[in-house]
Parts: structure tokens; sequence; C-alpha cells
């Protein structure tokens, strides 16, 4: 391949392993979760591998589940992100560092202010993941009895994006003139009050932090359904997605960037990045025997909860032994969740117990072999635009990272698929994004860029 495109790497950490068998591997840290010298050595690790960003998947909630799953899992509890990512910033320079941000439980002056926060201290690396927060028991945590409608949730989100990124648009760039001998530190001609009144919203602003680095951190989204394609189209700059084949992530893609042209935005600024289980080995067989001694470290108890959340509904009654019912209604959740554990099981045949089983390691697209074939198999995906790259998720730490950058990425670039070095300082001048306009004060910015 000519080296024209080339692949871009998340890693999806939450913020270690999402695998629930990952904690119980041979050589893995079990502690991950709760170690920041584990979280050190992981970051810069992938660093050192030029990922673009570090990922971290967030939960408002202790996910449902029996007490015999949960007191198995490792996925139950994690940092919060931005103290981590806050902290990770000190020991890092280049890689990116994005954070969720739910627009369900959280209000825009927050979040832009955290992003922002975030977006100086890592001097440009910033990224917020948009999230509508499908599970239904954060809203018990946030004084509601009753989770938010799935359609409301992403309606109140776009007005959310609309009042954060006018906050981050606060201040012109050279607002802040600072001059010690006249004794001038901000031009207030240079500030604009938001004055947001909304459906949802009633933000006066301006936010009382100077404008972020990249202008906005890098914008990202994770919605399949219908709401969140659109929702990405319309505002994401890079989209977290689950794809089960190439046919099917072509499909995503060609819809997710037909809505943007449609809408007047460049599809070449974002990126699809679908997530990816990768599980390399010396040879085929050797890399399928760790998948499936992996996989074998998984308890039905948890198998069957992590089910239970993707179908939005009690799996635990359903005979473990026989296919899955076909009159599973509809909830409040995750609605594409839901419909990628209905189709897994009726392609392929699945009983309940199966399933469970599948889902409660890892459900989604997974790339199981040496060096060279995922090489082939990205390759591929990149060619056959399904994707832009892809969402790494790790099979187990440290082990499962450390063969990535020691074996697969060397590859990746020896063929021109991948970076060597950095192209930028800040996340955007990775990815070849460009750096937002100021809505209020275009003539500053244009002249900042």
């Amino acid at each position: 391949m000519s080296g024209s495109r080339q692949i871009h790497l998340n890693a999806f950490m939450r913020p270690a392993s999402i695998h629930t068998g990952a904690w119980r591997y041979p050589g893995a840290f079990p502690d991950a979760n709760f170690n920041l010298a584990h979280m050190v050595r992981f970051i810069q690790t992938l660093e050192r591998g030029k990922f673009d960003a570090f990922f971290m998947a967030d939960h408002m909630a202790v996910l449902n589940m029996s007490v015999e799953a949960l007191k198995r899992s490792h996925t139950t509890t994690s940092f919060e992100p931005f103290t981590l990512l806050g902290a990770l910033a000190m020991v890092t320079k280049h890689i990116g560092l994005i954070a969720t941000g739910s627009t369900t439980f959280d209000a825009p002056y927050h979040i832009a202010r955290r992003f922002a926060s975030l977006d100086h201290i890592s001097n440009g690396r910033a990224g917020w993941n948009i999230v509508t927060t499908s599970n239904p028991d954060a809203a018990r945590n946030f004084g509601m009895d009753e989770h938010m409608e799935h359609g409301e949730r992403y309606r109140r989100a776009r007005e959310f994006y609309d009042v954060v990124t006018g906050l981050w648009d606060s201040w012109a760039d050279d607002a802040f003139i600072r001059d010690q001998e006249s004794g001038i530190f901000v031009d207030p001609d240079k500030m604009h009050v938001l004055d947001h009144n909304g459906k949802y919203f009633s933000v006066k602003g301006p936010v009382n932090i100077a404008r972020p680095v990249q202008g906005w951190p890098l914008i990202v989204q994770a919605g399949a359904s219908e709401s969140g394609r659109q929702l990405a189209a319309e505002t994401a700059e890079s989209v977290f997605t689950s794809q089960s084949s190439l046919e099917v992530g072509r499909a995503f893609y060609a819809d997710v960037k037909g809505r943007m042209k449609k809408l007047g935005r460049n599809p070449d600024h974002m990126t699809i990045l679908p997530g990816c289980l990768v599980v390399i080995g010396d040879t085929v067989e050797e890399a399928k025997a760790k998948r499936a001694k992996l996989d074998s470290l998984v308890h039905y108890a948890n198998a069957i909860g992590t089910l239970s959340i993707a179908l939005g509904t009690d799996a635990s009654k359903f005979d473990p032994d026989g296919p899955l019912p076909d009159d599973i209604p509809e909830s409040n959740a995750s609605k594409s969740g839901r419909e990628r554990a209905i189709a897994l099981a009726k392609r392929e045949n699945l009983t309940v117990r199966q399933l469970a089983q599948r889902l409660g390691g890892h459900g989604g697209l997974s790339m199981i072999g040496t060096p060279k074939t995922i090489a082939d198999e990205m390759e591929k995906w990149l060619e056959g635009e399904g994707s832009d790259g892809f969402t790494i998720q790790f099979p187990y730490l440290p082990e499962g990272l450390d063969d990535f950058v020691d074996k697969l990425v060397p590859e990746l670039q020896r063929r021109g698929l991948y970076r060597k070095e950095y192209e930028g300082k800040t996340l955007r001048e990775n990815l070849g994004l460009p750096r937002p306009k100021n809505r209020f004060f275009e003539g500053t910015a244009a002249a900042a860029e």
C-alpha cells in the first residue's frame, strides 16, 4: 500500500481491559483499574506505539448484575476519568486523552470547563466522548426514578453540544493580554456572553477559562442507533462503533459519512474507528489458544449479566440451553447493543448460554492471529472503506498491549500503513483535523490558525 491513507488507533481503556476474564489471565495485573503506576505504564507504552489516543470509557453506576456476577467482575468500578487523565497528561507528551462526559447526567457548564481545563493542561490533547448514558441504573444516582426516554436523551444531547461548544467560544484566542506594564489582563471586548435559553438548558456564560488550545477538544461519539448516527453526522469528528464484519462496517461507514456530506460537512473530517479485540500469537493456533483460555475464565453469572445489559432485560429467566426468545421487548437502554446481540444469536444459531458466554467475554469484532494475518485484516478494512482504523481493546494487560506495540505496530509501519512519528503537537493535528473557528470572533480565530 502506498501509505497515502493510514490507520488511526485509539486504545479503549476503562481504564483497563473490557474483557471480563482479563484480570484472571496468567501474568495480568488484577489491580489495574486502581493502580496509577500500572496506568502510567500502559499509557507510556501506547505513546511509544504512536497511538492517537487513550480512550477512557466511563459508567455513572455499578452495572446491574447479580451478587454472584458482581463479586467476580473487574469492570464494575474504575477511576473517575478527569482525575486519571489529568494525572496521565503529566507523564505523556503526544497521545490524546479522550474522556466520556454524559449529556444526560451532567451540566454543559461543567463539561465545557473540565474539557477546556484538560486541553490546557495537556497542551491540546483532550477529546470529549459524547454519551447519553444507556444504563438505566444511573438515573437513580441522579435523583431520577426513571431513565430519560432514548429519543429525548439524544434531543437533549444535541442542545448540550451546542451549549458546550458555544461556551468554548466565549473568548477570542487573543483575549488574554496579560500586559504587566499596562496592567491590562484581559480585553472585555473579546469576551462573548452566550446567554443560551433553550428547551433543556439556560446558561448565561461565559465559561471562566480561556478558549481551549485546540479551539474545541476533539468531539467523539459512540451511538449506533438512528439517533446516534444522526448526532454523529452533525457533531462528531471521531466515532467509536461496534461492527461485526467488514461488510457491516462498510455499510455503517458509508451511511454516517453520507449523512455528513448531506449536512455540508467534509467526510474526511471524521475518523470511524470500530472497536476490535486483538489477540496476537507467534502462530494463529497459539493466538486462538490464548483467546480460548481467556474466554474460559468468564463465569456464567458474569456472562448472563452482560447479556442482560445488552438486551435491556433480565436474561437469567431464559432457558440457558434454548434459543433466544423472539419476543424480547425493546427497552430504554442501548438500542444498538440490543440489536447486535439478537443479530449475533440468529446469525450463528447460538443458545442463550453460548450467546452469554460470547458477550460475557467480548462479543464484538475480534482479530486473532499473527502480526502478519492481523495486519492483512486491518489493511482490508482500510482499503475497503470499512473504517479509518480501530479502537483497540486489549485482551489482558500488560501482555496484550505489549504484544500489540512490540509485534503488530512494526508490521503496520513496515507496510506504510501506520505512522512512525506523531505528525503534530495536538490531537487534532495528529488526526489531520482543522482547528474550529470561533463563531463569535472569526477574525481572531482565523489569525490564530
